[in-house]
């Protein structure tokens, strides 16, 4: 039966790899050091992502990659054409409530890759875990990314200050939630849709 399989570890989770349409996300590795490097170090980038530095040097990237080694972290690069074009992921840090994250080189901005990658990672999280709901992110100042969850199903739920460490400050960001039963109602999303 069903109820008997366990579900994955997130170190099993770590190894699968996404397809959509258009991309292809799996785990990053140290090979892929310059590429994530050369993506990040872009101020417009870092300034909407909490966690992302700038300027974002070939030792950020080995230090983030090797973190994820270890970590409670599901990460993924996303990879058109066999080219990276960003990240993606799932922060573990409150069990309960996962968080949804991503970032997209510049020049792949306005293509809706950004929710085609981000709808895969949803997809597979709520396949693959046993979690009521997941929450994300974007800064007040970032209309794209705010987008981005919405067309995810994604619900505003507030307004919150978040330290940026690009910035060295925080600023608002708006706060939203997406729970399974929504996202259920949802699953048939045309082209994110993963491929067995």
């Amino acid at each position: 039966m069903l109820q008997d399989i366990p579900p994955r570890t997130l170190r099993e989770a770590g190894r699968c790899i996404l397809e959509t349409e258009r991309l292809t996300l799996r785990k990053p590795t140290l090979a892929d050091v310059n590429a994530i490097a050369r993506l990040a170090d872009d101020r417009r980038i870092a300034e909407n992502t909490r966690r992302l530095p700038h300027p974002y040097s070939q030792g950020h990237a080995v230090e983030f990659v090797r973190g994820i080694a270890g970590s409670r972290e599901t990460a993924f690069l996303i990879e058109k054409d066999h080219t990276p074009i960003g990240m993606g992921g799932i922060d573990w840090r409150e069990p309960e409530m996962p968080e949804l994250g991503y970032w997209l080189g510049v020049e792949y901005w306005g293509q809706g890759l950004a929710t085609e990658a981000a709808r895969a990672i949803i997809d597979f999280t709520f396949e693959q875990f046993d979690v009521a709901h997941m929450r994300s992110g974007a800064r007040v100042a970032n209309p794209a990314s705010r987008n981005v969850l919405e067309k995810c199903g994604f619900q505003w739920c507030g307004v919150e200050l978040h330290r940026f460490e690009s910035l060295g400050s925080s600023t608002p960001v708006d706060c939203f939630r997406l729970t399974r039963s929504i996202w259920a109602s949802l699953k048939n999303w045309s082209n994110s849709t993963r491929r067995a």
